[in-house]
């Protein structure tokens, strides 16, 4: 294949008793009807509350599965808890070995590598790092193991959350630690793709879009499928706004293209919580 058109959304935060996000994710899947990528990645957050519900992630799962082309997914904290940080609260739901295996049982996976048009695409499970948990070893082995395989290849990562603001050095600070790859965590995983061609790094988690390059590395935020956080509720740091991202991979370079399904919508997080979000 000389060309992979690859389309990628994230924080679909998906629940039978949301239908306003049903409605988003709709003209999402009619938009990705229309435009036929070879395959979809949903970054993370597939559900609103797969912690506590299975049932929401039952549903997510089962509308991803009446996508017309095939679903690779990655797991966010909306799907098996929180991160640790070295400075912040300890999460109230934190990532655990069954929540993880939680969501392998219900979604099918946690973290995937192929190659496709000339490139060696990998996704992680992010909210393992810094966890202490036995997965978290056995993904940083697997993942070794993975880059001794990519023979000089251009690699584009997929996680939930992005490594950083701006600088692999940016410090964690007590107000958006949770935001980005935990420390050392972040350090770590930096130094392994130093040590290939990383041209790509995709990620969603903070409901705005956001595309920028460090050093000769691409950081593209995908925006929430389902809905935006207000300014009150969180800082702006990049475009908010629902949409998803098109890629189109071709042997040695990429293309990326910002958009929005016809007919999507700015819902924001007080129509969902309702009035005591206002409080």
């Amino acid at each position: 294949m000389t060309e992979f058109r690859l389309t990628q959304i994230s924080d679909t935060h998906l629940a039978r008793r949301l239908p306003k996000l049903t409605d988003n994710f709709d003209r999402v899947r009619a938009h990705i009807d229309a435009t036929r990528p070879d395959l979809v990645v949903n970054s993370g957050d597939l559900s609103f509350d797969g912690p506590t519900s299975r049932s929401d992630l039952e549903f997510a799962k089962s509308l991803h599965e009446a996508l017309p082309v095939p679903c690779r997914y990655l797991p966010g904290n909306h799907d098996l808890g929180d991160n640790p940080t070295a400075i912040g609260p300890v999460p109230p739901q934190p990532a655990t070995e069954p929540l993880r295996q939680h969501f392998i049982d219900v979604i099918g996976e946690d973290r995937w590598r192929f190659e496709e048009a000339g490139w060696c695409f990998i996704g992680l499970n992010s909210l393992i790092m810094n966890t202490g948990i036995e997965s978290e070893a056995e993904q940083f082995d697997w993942l070794a193991e993975q880059l001794t395989r990519v023979n000089g290849k251009p690699v584009a990562l997929f996680i939930h959350k992005p490594l950083y603001l701006n600088t692999p050095g940016d410090p964690e600070l007590e107000s958006s630690a949770i935001r980005y790859v935990p420390q050392p965590r972040r350090k770590q995983l930096v130094e392994m793709f130093g040590k290939v061609d990383l041209r790509l790094v995709a990620s969603g988690h903070v409901h705005q879009r956001r595309d920028f390059t460090f050093g000769h590395t691409r950081h593209v935020w995908a925006p929430s499928a389902g809905f935006i956080i207000p300014d009150r509720m969180q800082e702006v740091i990049g475009i908010k706004e629902v949409g998803l991202v098109e890629y189109r991979f071709a042997p040695d370079s990429f293309e990326v293209r910002h958009v929005r399904a016809p007919g999507q919508v700015d819902i924001e997080l007080d129509e969902l919580l309702g009035p005591a979000s206002k409080s």
